[in-house]
């Protein structure tokens, strides 16, 4: 699961990018990465440091927060940076050639969906039916069982005690620059640069 940590003196940090903002060009662009987590990631991190200050939530934990608080902009910031920091960290530099998971997450979606080609084709049609902004998750419940959950805006699935493993940022900031209106289009090319390692690493076994 991806850490937010924070600074006593400066509140949340941003997460590391584990990768140049160039590597997963063609899919994502460096200009998208640098508008994306440069920009809207850092001012949802920014409008959280704020919101919590002098409030009950200023000591807890982004996932605390993310589970705990009502409906309103702490919330909204909190979620996105969550959702963001997952979200980036599960990219690795562009690989066209068979990516694809391996080992138990394979066996996982093969058992709760029949095959890794019924998945991709579950997930890109729940991007596609997702009306306006938010995301679409691979997710864990706590019996181990894998489904597919929308969320609209800055939601999450730890909010209704699932696991997110792997999502698909369906806002128009997340695709706009490199596919315009081509939602679909920015979403089939996204299996090109899944860290699936990264993925499997977010399941409890």
């Amino acid at each position: 699961m991806s850490i937010i940590t924070k600074n006593r003196a400066t509140g949340y940090q941003m997460p590391v990018l584990l990768y140049p903002a160039s590597a997963l060009e063609p899919v994502i662009s460096q200009a998208t990465i640098e508008c994306h987590y440069g920009k809207h990631l850092k001012t949802y991190l920014d409008n959280l440091n704020r919101l919590v200050q002098g409030c009950d939530y200023e000591d807890m934990t982004l996932h605390e927060i993310v589970t705990s608080a009502p409906e309103g902009p702490l919330l909204n910031n909190a979620g996105q940076v969550l959702n963001h920091a997952l979200y980036f960290e599960q990219f690795s530099p562009y690989s066209p050639q068979n990516n694809r998971p391996h080992g138990t997450l394979l066996s996982a979606i093969r058992f709760d969906f029949g095959n890794f080609e019924t998945f991709k084709s579950k997930m890109e049609e729940a991007c596609a039916a997702l009306f306006g902004s938010g995301w679409v998750w691979l997710t864990q419940d706590e019996s181990g069982k894998l489904d597919i959950m929308r969320c609209h805006n800055g939601d999450n699935p730890m909010r209704y005690r699932m696991k997110p493993l792997f999502g698909i940022d369906v806002w128009e900031h997340a695709y706009y620059l490199d596919y315009q209106n081509r939602r679909t289009e920015h979403v089939k090319r996204i299996w090109e640069i899944v860290d699936w390692e990264m993925v499997e690493s977010r399941m409890d076994v």
